[in-house]
């Protein structure tokens, strides 16, 4: 991994957080970098990239072959304590896209929507209409049309990031139990 002379602090970066969600759906070894990458819309040296880089984060291990496995308590707290300063949600105009948030699974069987357009990632190939909630990374809508189980945890991360109190709440609460070993 490169750094920089002048500032050698390691940072996360958002495709970093797609990963460690990825990775923390399976209990299993963790697919190779290549097949990662291709389910996320990477390339297998930016799937690589992320994973060292959690791993100096303390978020996730390497066993004895080198794959990469998550530290689940690590990433829980992450998730809940940090992970929504570090990648603050960022919204735009009337857009196509995917539901996120409160409008996807599993909240939207929780939470009643109002009379407000929904978030929606905006993707030129979503069936939804609603106020643009950009993504972690540009590839997650495709990435979660792929894994419908890693979208789930997607739109709960961005209920935290951008929701009200109430949908935050909801959303830690699911996010806790599904990142359970």
């Amino acid at each position: 991994m490169a750094r920089s002379p002048s500032n050698p602090q390691l940072v996360l970066r958002p495709q970093d957080l797609v990963v460690l969600l990825r990775l923390a759906l399976d209990a299993g070894p963790a697919p190779t970098y290549a097949a990662l990458g291709a389910e996320l819309g990477l390339t297998a040296s930016e799937t690589h990239a992320a994973v060292e880089r959690a791993v100096a984060a303390r978020l996730a291990i390497k066993d004895e072959a080198g794959k990469p496995a998550v530290v689940r308590a690590a990433l829980k707290a992450f998730v809940q304590h940090g992970a929504r300063y570090c990648f603050p949600a960022t919204q735009g105009g009337l857009s196509r896209g995917v539901p996120t948030g409160y409008a996807a699974s599993p909240l939207n069987a929780q939470i009643r929507p109002g009379n407000d357009p929904p978030p929606v990632w905006p993707w030129k190939k979503g069936t939804a209409r609603g106020i643009a909630f950009h993504p972690l990374y540009p590839s997650v809508p495709e990435a979660a049309g792929r894994n419908p189980a890693l979208g789930e945890l997607l739109a709960l991360f961005d209920a935290v990031r951008g929701g009200s109190a109430r949908e935050q709440a909801l959303a830690l609460t699911l996010l806790e139990e599904r990142l359970q070993p």
